[in-house]
């Protein structure tokens, strides 16, 4: 297997087991296992853990630019892209009920640790901020487009964490039909 493609299975087994153990319960092991390589040819791709945590927010950055793209290429209106948005926790709704947002769960952790990804990890958070801004900015007083989109990420990240403490389907489903609600006073 070319390392590339190697160093490509080691980043996505990290980020799901990051994901779903967290990064301080997932080990050099626990990775290696999971993409079927000794310790030694782990270590040819990545020296620390640290290094392996740096390319997994890089291929989320990556992935969330692809699909916020995606998003803008679907939907024709701002109120509709956001949307969009508001709707991956209803996509997600089965892993955000089992793990919590990837996002926010990685953030909170590495934040507990006092981590020096953390500001890396944030990053995340400022790529969805700035796209909810720029597309607030298109329907509603611009002086105004900041709050809202920090109002949709809290809007998510609460679906989140209460989804994922209740495990209740019909609260994730309900406040999304609320968010949709809020956010036809919008649509032009």
């Amino acid at each position: 297997m070319a390392a590339g493609a190697t160093r490509e299975q080691i980043v996505a087994a990290a980020d799901r087991l990051f994901y779903h153990h967290g990064f301080e319960h997932t080990s050099f092991t626990d990775i290696a296992g999971e993409v079927g390589l000794s310790r030694g040819n782990f270590y040819y791709h990545f020296k620390s853990k640290d290094a392996i945590l740096d390319a997994v927010i890089d291929a989320r950055l990556a992935k969330t630019r692809r699909m916020l793209e995606q998003w803008e290429s679907e939907a024709p209106t701002p109120a509709g892209r956001i949307l969009r948005y508001v709707e991956i926790v209803l996509d997600n709704r089965t892993d955000i009920q089992d793990y919590g947002c990837p996002v926010g769960t990685l953030t909170t952790e590495l934040a507990k640790l006092e981590h020096s990804m953390l500001g890396q990890a944030g990053r995340l958070f400022t790529l969805f901020r700035e796209w909810l801004r720029e597309q607030f900015a298109l329907i509603a007083p611009a002086e105004q487009a900041d709050q809202l989109a920090m109002h949709v990420l809290a809007f998510s990240q609460g679906v989140a964490v209460l989804a994922n403490a209740f495990r209740d389907e019909e609260f994730i489903q309900r406040e999304v039909d609320r968010m949709r609600e809020w956010l036809r006073t919008y649509e032009r």
